[in-house]
This record gives C-alpha cells, structure tokens and sequence, in this order.
C-alpha cells in the first residue's frame, strides 16, 4: 500500500484547493508545536505535477506561493501560461540534457545526485548570471525506482558542488520509503536528518534544508526535522496519470 492512500481522498476532493492548503497548513502548525518546534520554519510545496494550468491559476489566485513540478517539460508547457508571484520547485530526477531549461524554469532544483548534473546546472547558470539554488538527494531505501546517492556519496558530490561558483546547497532531500509503516518512514526521515548533520560537521558547512515529507507521511517528517514539505494529492486531490 503507498504512503498516499493514507488519507481522505473523498474529503480532499470535495475541498477547494485552498481549503485543503489550509487544512494541511493547520496540521503542520500543529504537529510543529506539539514537537516544539517552530511553524515558521516549515514551508509547503503544493506538488502540481499531472494538474492543469487551470488549478494552479485558482490556488496562485487563492495566495498559494510556492510549487513542485517533476518534468521540465510538463513545467515548460504550464508554468510560461500563470500569472502572478510564486516559486517553482523541480523535485523530479533531473536529466542533465534538461539542465539549460532547468536554470532557465526552476527556483530551486531538490533532485541532484551526481556532480556531472550539477555541473552542467552551475555552467547554464554561470551563462545566465544566476546562483541556482539545490538540494543534494539523499537515497534512504533500496527501492529500485528512487533516485538518489548513498550517505557516503553526498559527502563527495557536495565537497565538490561546494567549488562551483553558481550552484548554492541549501540542504538534503529524500523520498520516504513506500511503506504505511511509520517506524520505516520515521528512519529513513532520520537518517536524512543526520547526514546533514554529519555533512555540515564533515565540510564545516551551515546547510539547514530538510526537504522531505509528503501527503501521507507530512506529519512524522515535520517530527524529524523537516523544512519543507512537499503535498501533491492533499491539497490538489487525486491525480489522472496518463
């Protein structure tokens, strides 16, 4: 059973797309405070990958800021069309053959793993006097289907990302385990949160970007450490994947 089947469908696709940002805006505030932590520190990116440009006019109209999409070229084909403030986010594996319109699209990029990637990221952005933003991702499980390097390997890439003039690590992100057992999910939120921390002692770095944590797992990566989480379903309802 996926991590997204782990809450009301039903209730979300009955809400309007702020509504449910609300909602899950409230949990996290929440769970922050009962975890002593605070909320502040925590932002939400509204995934709106497979979502028309339609639904993401209504939740930027409604004062949704900030975005997640997982292909360049689904962005490319809807984020050119909306207007007004906000941030995007590429939180899907990132082709380096799709760096120049990577630099070109997104805010922030959560998906590196290898310095060849990040190298082509900082020389497309070198070209356009950008700093783009990254996060480093961080494999917790042994699922075939997840992208991502091993604790170890972070330390070698972000040593080397860390020399490039264009390229700014704000922090880590991992893609919990697809499990509904929580104490699964819980150490895969753990381990990202202390590789960070080895990492930040090991390069004598300040990084504090935790990004993990989900629709149906937001609750435990707030309890972990998170500073950003990324809710797809639970704010935009169900997705039709083609």
């Amino acid at each position: 059973m996926k991590n997204k089947t782990l809450f009301n469908t039903d209730l979300i696709n009955n809400m309007t797309i702020i509504d449910n940002y609300k909602r899950i805006k409230n949990e996290v505030i929440e769970t922050a405070l009962k975890c002593g932590r605070n909320p502040d520190d925590i932002k939400i990116i509204s995934v709106s990958k497979t979502f028309a440009v339609e639904k993401i006019q209504e939740a930027v109209n409604s004062g949704i800021k900030i975005f997640g999409e997982s292909k360049v070229q689904e962005a490319y084909s809807k984020f050119p069309l909306v207007t007004g403030n906000y941030e995007l986010h590429m939180i899907g594996h990132l082709q380096s053959n799709k760096s120049r319109e990577a630099v070109d699209m997104f805010d922030v990029i959560h998906s590196i793993d290898k310095v060849s990637t990040a190298s082509k990221l900082n020389s497309e952005a070198e070209k356009k006097g950008k700093i783009q933003r990254i996060y480093l991702q961080l494999k917790t499980t042994d699922e075939i289907n997840k992208h991502g390097a091993d604790s170890g390997e972070i330390i070698t890439i972000a040593e080397t990302i860390c020399t490039m003039k264009n390229i700014k690590i704000e922090g880590l992100m991992s893609i919990g385990p697809n499990t509904t057992d929580p104490l699964l999910i819980q150490k895969s939120f753990i381990e990202t949160a202390q590789t960070l921390d080895i990492l930040n002692r090991n390069l004598k770095l300040n990084l504090t970007g935790l990004s993990m944590g989900m629709s149906g797992d937001f609750k435990i990566a707030v309890q972990e450490g998170a500073t950003i989480l990324r809710i797809g379903s639970a704010i935009f309802g169900d997705r039709n994947y083609i």
